[in-house]
């Protein structure tokens, strides 16, 4: 998993809500945020088993994350509000779930 990674819960109470990964703590483990349900500070560590991908990565984001810079929850809810609102659109025999 990358910095700036868009993946979604597989397991959980959050099973199928999209999420950005904020920070890579070893290659088991990760946190994720939404900026919304889930603040940056806030981040919630998952095991990276529990998580699916669709290969997509939030550039701007993950440059900021990279550099150091502050990342705003405001900013990782704009970058994520189209893969959460399509959530019910989606048919997710399409992902590794």
């Amino acid at each position: 998993m990358k910095l700036g990674q868009i993946v979604f819960s597989k397991a959980g109470r959050d099973s199928g809500r999209y999420y950005a990964v904020v920070e890579v703590i070893d290659e088991n483990r990760v946190r994720i945020a939404d900026g919304d349900l889930r603040r940056i500070k806030r981040a919630k560590l998952k095991n990276v088993r529990h998580l699916g991908t669709n290969g997509d990565m939030l550039a701007k984001i993950a440059k900021k994350l990279e550099e150091g810079a502050q990342v705003f929850d405001r900013e990782l809810f704009s970058a994520l509000r189209y893969y959460n609102d399509s959530i019910e659109n989606i048919d997710k025999e399409g992902f590794n779930v």
